[in-house]
């Protein structure tokens, strides 16, 4: 393992660890005056300050208790998102009662959860896998457009991916799997990466999975504000760097690591980025674009982020794009500050897409000095697809009392809106009795059915994009 440089390797870090503290602990956190470095629910290095630290204790609460909640309900929304997937399937799958029945006293499998046949709960909400033919190659909305199919069809089986890639759009999945977490001590990160090939040039897109709605695990990375801080990045999210293979043993990112006797899955960046050298080498028509919804949208933004702090000359030079989707916050100022420098150095085109009031994107909270912030300019599109070309989408934070009766009046508005869609855009754009559902989840939860895919597709075929980004 290549420990000879100082700036792979970790100067700062602060995880919060909600497993080794009680709910009514909690609240010692926000009344009491106890020093959250000395915390057992706290680890961090000695360069965090005590004073630093103790300011934003009220934002240690709050990401505290939703991490506490989201363990609570680990396992109901588990076998909730199972039993509701596993209905749908069966459903889908034309089996009446007698069928099931039969299937069950012969002991036989109700449905294959690993075949190309069997559709996540995203794949329900919006059952397109076919490309908008109106979208040729050479529109300035094709990438867009693909990478956001691409990064639905990531939520489901590598059987369902392979056939939809192969069969539907005609192309070449590359590789397809899990990926090692080295903190978690399991595979925890879903990618794959297929190959557009054409006459003039050919498309590598490494498109990573996002946030699975009953997955707990997930949502309680969205909530945490763990930071480590390098060198030259900054401060960035622990949790989204652990997913992409942040090393535990030295708390950074060496050049390169042992890929041989680990024992285990690899590393979703040594992994990509090894595959990518492969593939481009010798071939000068070849580039590849890097892509995700939700968490895979953060995934998608550190791994160039990780080339850059390795210099990975190559690689960056054949870097086209960079397109996330409900994107959660990824890092601090001067990790902000870094990436569009080098990103605009090496000739890297980046969107990030946002739909209407979407949760996610407002994930980790933007607040004060401590943490995390977006950078780039967003493309915000409104209930209506309307796309407007922003700094920062509006709403920042999410939580706002100001904004309760905009979003939901928008969440009401959507609602109506899904009755209508095919008789205003054509039978593709019909929203079914689930997505209905979701929607009035919307009127709850503000913003919540906002995160939805089904949009985000609506507002790459539907909506505008700028030719060019400045």
């Amino acid at each position: 393992m290549d420990h000879s440089s100082d700036k792979f390797a970790a100067t700062g870090f602060l995880f919060l660890q909600p497993k080794n503290i009680g709910f009514f602990e909690l609240f010692r956190v926000y009344f009491g005056t106890t020093k959250l470095h000395k915390e057992n629910f706290v680890q961090c290095n000695e360069v965090v300050e005590e004073e630093s630290l103790d300011e934003y204790k009220s934002l240690v609460f709050v990401s505290l208790l939703l991490q506490k909640l989201m363990l609570l309900f680990k396992y109901p929304l588990k076998y909730l998102g199972f039993t509701i997937e596993l209905f749908l399937n069966l459903a889908s799958g034309n089996c009446n009662i007698f069928q099931i029945i039969s299937n069950l006293l012969q002991g036989k499998e109700l449905v294959d959860t690993n075949s190309a046949d069997y559709v996540s709960i995203i794949g329900h909400l919006d059952n397109r896998v076919e490309l908008d033919k109106r979208i040729q190659r050479d529109d300035p909305k094709y990438n867009v457009a693909l990478s956001m199919m691409a990064s639905k069809a990531a939520y489901e089986n590598q059987a369902f991916i392979r056939d939809t890639v192969e069969n539907h759009w005609k192309m070449e999945v590359v590789a397809s799997g899990d990926y090692w977490n080295d903190f978690e001590g399991e595979a925890t990160t879903q990618a794959y990466v297929l190959l557009n090939k054409s006459d003039n040039h050919d498309t590598y897109i490494v498109t990573f999975r996002g946030t699975e709605f009953f997955d707990a695990d997930q949502w309680s990375c969205d909530f945490d504000i763990s930071w480590l801080e390098l060198p030259s990045l900054g401060k960035t999210h622990a949790g989204f760097m652990k997913a992409l293979g942040l090393q535990k043993s030295n708390m950074g990112w060496p050049k390169e690591i042992d890929k041989n006797n680990h024992g285990h899955a690899p590393e979703a960046y040594y992994f990509i980025r090894d595959l990518l050298k492969k593939h481009l080498d010798g071939n000068d028509k070849a580039k590849f674009i890097v892509t995700g919804h939700s968490l895979g949208g953060a995934l998608a933004i550190l791994f160039p982020a990780i080339l850059i702090l390795h210099e990975e000359t190559f690689l960056l030079e054949r870097l086209e794009g960079v397109y996330t989707f409900g994107q959660p916050r990824v890092g601090g100022d001067i990790f902000s500050k870094y990436m569009e420098k080098n990103l605009k150095e090496n000739g890297v085109m980046f969107y990030r897409i946002v739909y209407s009031y979407d949760i996610v994107p407002r994930l980790p909270p933007d607040y004060k000095d401590i943490l995390f912030r977006h950078f780039g300019t967003c493309l915000y599109y409104d209930r209506n697809y309307n796309c407007k070309k922003m700094q920062e989408e509006p709403n920042k934070n999410y939580f706002s009392l100001s904004e309760i009766i905009p979003m939901s009046l928008n969440a009401f508005c959507e609602l109506i809106r899904s009755f209508f869609m095919v008789s205003r855009y054509g039978s593709e754009y019909q929203e079914g009795w689930l997505l209905r559902i979701f929607r009035l989840v919307g009127l709850v939860i503000p913003g919540a059915s906002n995160h939805i895919p089904q949009d985000y597709v609506n507002a790459t075929r539907l909506g505008s994009i700028p030719s060019k980004m400045d």
